[in-house]
């Protein structure tokens, strides 16, 4: 996705005044997020491994140990569908298939369970009789245009990706031999190495295949390395054939995200929408609490003349529009057009204040925590002076609760207040009477609001304490925009060619910078948001050569880099 700059101002401006409010999102979506059984570890919600298709008018997404699913009309707004009906609903890993008028879903680890529906909109799902003969895990439905259906899976950090027919006719029995499709090469891919940063020598865990056709070209998909870390990612091979042979595409992985609030865009899943449009559904990562504790994201995809893949995910946990109408994804600015307001900006709270800054740091990882749950307590910003105020996102975190499933979904309730000099205030936003389980809300206002101050009040007594990973604040600056970057430097890593280090001044007036990573084609495959003047990463395949530009950014805009 792109940010609205030079000649692609007025069109952003025109997309998003012709967007509904309800039609703005940001990543994570804004779903109900299941808290988890375990009793062993702090209570913590998750859902991971999506999968999301168009179904008789809705998308409805499934995603692991969620116990349920969610259908939308408009990939915007998500209705939380309890299921019981599904016995291995907590499987990881799901997958569906659409076979005309039937929907299939089946999940990993059983492959005696395969069911079926005509309207998931009700939990009334059937088990057929499988004839599926292999206990996977991360299985992928295929079905190509001729009515052939395929299976993907593969989860391991030894094991390869495999493929295999099958016949829906006939319990989905395989049709021949599994055959090996995506071995593991993270000694020449450096995004498919263990770590954080890809930082260690260990082979990691290339899962969560998809398959996808565009113009004639079979796009196999797999995620590595790990669903835990930042630089959980998405790559792509391409053949001619469902079963391949296969060939690696450079420019993976397609879909990348290691910087920003919320980082991962790993197995994922490729789709397209009831205008044409294609999106990637994939799994984002908190992994504080639990290397599982995960939640949703969802990406603009384009494939370029040449055919290659790309997936927009660098400024999408800012607010941005879902269209309502076929979009070229890769000319089409879908940004709002605003900016961070509320990034290190001055903080306090009713309770631990030394503590309030780390809901103001872009960082999901870290969050302020009042000292109690009880009505009453509160946290509060200084945006500096009086800025056009144009969205909130709120993202609650649970610290200390004692919910477990199968609870029911859990209501925060609460308002915002605005203030010209933090003594007078105005209630903006009132969920006091809120019954929407919305821990990643993005509030966007009717009308622009003008204010400094801002102060989040909880009105419930929670069993846990009032507490945000993150309390969020889009709008538009009244300043200017950083100066161009200089000083730029950049070292390939000799020993393993793999990492590259890239370091330059620091710009005044600069609340962080964009890293744009291109072949040698002058394609850009990567941008990655960092907030310090250095970057370095070993996500770079071995034999390939990159180009690299530094953009500047502020809550005023955006400065391209040479």
């Amino acid at each position: 996705m792109l940010l609205a700059g030079g000649n692609l101002l007025a069109q952003q401006k025109n997309f998003v005044e012709g967007a509904k409010n309800n039609r703005i999102v940001a990543n994570p979506l804004d779903l109900v997020y299941r808290f988890q059984p375990q009793d062993d570890a702090p209570a913590r919600r998750e859902a991971a491994d999506p999968v999301c298709e168009y179904f008789k008018g809705k998308y409805y997404l499934f995603a692991s140990k969620s116990g349920g699913y969610w259908s939308s009309p408009d990939l915007a707004n998500w209705t939380y569908i309890p299921c019981k009906s599904i016995k291995s609903i907590e499987n990881y890993a799901p997958t569906i298939l659409i076979i005309g008028d039937v929907m299939y879903y089946f999940a990993g680890g059983e492959p005696d369970k395969i069911y079926k529906t005509t309207n998931p909109d009700l939990d009334e799902w059937e088990l057929i009789q499988s004839k599926f003969a292999f206990a996977i895990w991360d299985p992928a439905f295929f079905k190509d245009d001729n009515g052939r259906v395929y299976m993907y899976w593969g989860c391991s950090n030894v094991d390869p990706i495999y493929g295999v027919e099958i016949d829906p006719a006939d319990g989905f029995k395989p049709v021949g031999k599994a055959v090996v499709l995506i071995p593991h090469n993270a000694q020449i891919y450096g995004w498919e190495t263990f770590g954080n940063n890809n930082e260690t020598n260990k082979e990691g865990w290339n899962e969560g295949p998809c398959m996808l056709k565009h113009d004639g070209k079979y796009y196999l998909q797999y995620a590595s390395p790990g669903t835990e870390f930042r630089t959980y990612a998405d790559g792509v091979y391409v053949g001619d054939n469902p079963l391949g042979p296969f060939t690696y595409q450079e420019y993976s992985p397609f879909s990348f995200k290691p910087g920003g609030f919320i980082a991962g865009a790993g197995h994922g899943h490729t789709f397209q929408d009831k205008y044409g449009n294609y999106w990637h559904v994939a799994t984002m990562r908190i992994s504080i609490r639990h290397n599982f504790e995960r939640r949703i994201g969802l990406f603009p995809v384009y494939f370029d003349e040449q055919g290659d893949m790309h997936a927009h995910t660098l400024w999408t946990d800012y607010p941005f529009v879902i269209p309502d109408r076929k979009t070229d994804f890769e000319k089409t600015d879908l940004s709002a057009g605003w900016h961070i307001l509320s990034h290190h900006k001055k903080a306090t709270a009713s309770s631990l204040p030394e503590n309030a800054a780390h809901a103001f740091d872009e960082h999901i990882e870290s969050m302020w925590a009042a000292a109690t749950g009880n009505s009453g307590e509160w946290l509060q910003i200084d945006l500096g002076e009086k800025k056009q105020i144009n969205a909130i996102q709120v993202n609650f975190a649970d610290v200390d609760f004692t919910i477990r499933a199968p609870h029911a979904p859990f209501n925060y309730q609460y308002y915002i207040e605005a203030s010209d000099d933090a003594q007078h205030w105005t209630r903006i936003i009132d969920r006091t009477d809120n019954v929407k389980d919305a821990v990643h809300e993005l509030l966007v206002l009717k009308k622009p609001l003008k204010s400094r101050y801002l102060r989040i009040t909880n009105t419930k007594n929670l069993p846990g304490k009032f507490s945000l990973y993150d309390f969020r604040v889009f709008g538009k600056g009244t300043g200017k925009k950083p100066q161009q970057i200089t000083g730029l430097t950049v070292r390939r890593n000799e020993a393993d060619p793999r990492r590259y280090a890239l370091s330059w001044d620091k710009q005044p007036g600069a609340d962080g910078y964009i890293v744009n990573v291109s072949l040698p084609n002058g394609k850009t495959n990567q941008s990655i948001m960092v907030y310090e003047n250095q970057y370095e990463g070993g996500c770079y395949n071995r034999d390939s050569e990159y180009r690299f530009s530094v953009d500047a950014f502020n809550e005023n805009g955006i400065t391209k880099g040479k």
